[in-house]
């Protein structure tokens, strides 16, 4: 997998919590770094454990299902990137949310929920052979950068942008599902 295939998952994989940081933005009657930060570090950290402990299960698998591998990895991004293009179809994300609520009772159970899917990459990152440091880094960095940035565009833009972000992770992550069996069956060099 290349740097850009690699920057592009972590893109994609962030858009939940990208979205649910919009979202929770948007009901914050003020914004400070602190709140952005606590998005950010929740939803990063938890963005980079869920493909390492992926990646762990895979690991202990991978010989099982070398031959298969690239069917099983396109299987499992295509499911993550339908998940999200059906969740940016959703009408449920327009309903407005109180004032969120930063303690760990609040944030842990969104930061599991919107790395779940990254669980499943880990697998798929571990049948394919993807060095896991430097992939869980830029995983856990980007969905960082992205979560903080998107509690000040939710206060300052709202949802117009959340079912789009989710639009934008579904397809490119079936994308890269497909350039992974193509790959693999000779079809792309």
């Amino acid at each position: 997998m290349s740097f850009i295939e690699l920057v592009l998952m972590a893109v994609s994989l962030a858009m939940d919590a990208f979205a649910v940081s919009i979202c929770n933005g948007l009901a914050m009657k003020k914004v400070t770094v602190k709140k952005a930060c606590t998005f950010g570090i929740y939803f990063g950290v938890f963005q980079a454990l869920m493909p390492a402990l992926g990646y762990a299960l895979g690991v202990q698998f991978a010989e099982l299902i070398e031959a298969f591998d690239h069917w099983i990895a396109m299987i499992l991004l295509t499911f993550i990137g339908a998940k999200m293009l059906q969740a940016s179809f959703s009408n449920d994300a327009a309903q407005p949310i109180d004032e969120p609520e930063l303690s760990p009772r609040t944030m842990l159970p969104l930061a599991v929920a919107t790395s779940i899917d990254a669980l499943a990459m880990g697998v798929t990152l571990a049948v394919i052979g993807v060095d896991i440091v430097p992939a869980v880094s830029l995983i856990g960095l980007v969905t960082l950068l992205l979560s903080a940035g998107g509690v000040y565009i939710g206060h300052r833009f709202g949802l117009r942008f959340k079912s789009k972000a989710e639009l934008a992770g579904g397809v490119m992550l079936i994308l890269i599902g497909l350039k992974i069996l193509l790959e693999h069956l000779g079809v792309l060099g």
